[in-house]
Parts: structure tokens; C-alpha cells; sequence
């Protein structure tokens, strides 16, 4: 009797010792929960958007002549606006559609499922099922693309679908960046080209 006695009190005391354990633990876990970061809610949210970026011509000339140049417009479902935080950007998280002008108002258009812009650099993270299209229609599929609106160049480090009716291939391959016309193309790594066939009508 004495026996079973003496090991339901060691019983005891490892089932306390383990549930003084099992609570530590939980207080150090709850304790890291309190020192991780806030939540970040947005300061405004719009919806149906268009927000249009220009810059200044060079040439001053009358004040009734408009100096300015359109360089991009985006547009879509909606935005949340975080730029009072210390790096500020905003959030397209329904989609986003780019048009890029170039100096003879052609445009060109890039499509993205989800797209954050730092304001700060002017950088735009597109991301999902991206195209970029050009006037002259050359098109460009990929997963992420970034574009630089100070410099207005763009970018991707992944796979890539690189279509050019003027040459009718098909380039395949992963990291890519160009301006903004195409007119300067730098492909990292290709895996082939592919002639597209001409349907030749009678």
C-alpha cells in the first residue's frame, strides 16, 4: 500500500512538474506574441481608381501650353493608401493595370493579379499571372515583375514568355529587364527560341 502510495505522489509531482513546464513555455510564446510587430491598417481606401504620374517638359514656353508629360497611369478596383508609415506604399490587392507612355504617346500596358508601389522609390512590385504588352505588340508573361518608374526600366528575376510578332518568335527563359518600348532587351537566360507560323490566306 505504502508502494502504491509513494508512486502516485511521484505521479503527482511529474504531472505538476510537466504542467509547470507546459506553462512557462506558453508565458515565454505569449511573451514573443507581445513583442512582434502591430498590426498595420490602412489610412484610406479607394475605390475605382485612376492615379496619373507626369513629369515636366525641358522646353518653357507659353503659360496657356501644357508642359507636362504623361508617363503612367494606373488604375483599378482598389487601393489601400499606407503611406503615413515611416517607408510608405500603397496596395492594389484586386489587381492593377499600368499604362507606360513613351516620349511619342504610344502605350504600352502591363495586367497584374496584385501590385504594391513604394512612394518613397517610385518602385512597383507587380505579382500574379503579369503581361506587358506594347503598342507594337510584343508581349512579355511572367509571375513578378518590378518596374522603376524614376529610371522607367523593368525587371524580373523569374520565368518569363517573351512573344515578338515583328520577328514571330517565341522566347522562353528566366530573368529578364528592359526599358520601357522593348527597344533595349536584355534576356539572362533563354531555353530556345520558337518561329511562330504565318497563316498565309488565299
Amino acid at each position: 500500500m505504502k508502494q502504491s502510495f509513494g508512486f502516485f505522489l511521484k505521479s503527482i509531482a511529474l504531472g505538476f512538474s510537466g504542467a509547470m513546464l507546459f506553462f512557462s513555455c506558453a508565458d515565454n510564446y505569449k511573451r514573443v506574441g507581445e513583442e512582434a510587430l502591430p498590426l498595420v491598417f490602412p489610412q484610406g481606401v479607394a475605390e475605382n481608381f485612376s492615379f496619373r504620374y507626369s513629369e515636366s517638359n525641358n522646353v518653357m514656353g507659353n503659360e496657356d501650353i501644357d508642359t507636362t508629360r504623361v508617363i503612367s497611369v494606373l488604375s483599378g478596383p482598389i487601393t489601400e493608401n499606407y503611406e503615413n508609415l515611416e517607408f510608405p506604399y500603397r496596395t492594389f490587392p484586386k489587381g492593377i493595370v499600368v499604362d507606360i507612355y513613351d516620349e511619342d504617346k504610344n502605350k504600352n500596358k502591363i495586367i497584374a493579379d496584385y501590385c504594391i508601389r513604394y512612394s518613397s522609390t517610385g518602385l512597383i512590385d507587380l505579382r500574379g499571372n503579369v503581361v506587358l504588352e506594347t503598342h507594337d505588340g510584343k508581349k512579355l508573361e511572367t509571375p513578378q515583375l518590378y518596374y522603376d518608374q524614376s529610371n522607367e526600366w523593368a525587371f524580373t528575376q523569374d520565368k518569363f514568355k517573351y512573344t515578338n510578332p515583328e520577328e514571330g518568335t517565341v522566347m522562353d527563359g528566366e530573368g529578364m529587364d528592359f526599358n520601357k518600348d522593348f527597344s533595349f532587351l536584355n534576356a539572362h537566360k533563354t531555353y530556345g527560341l520558337m518561329t511562330i507560323k504565318e497563316e498565309i490566306n488565299d
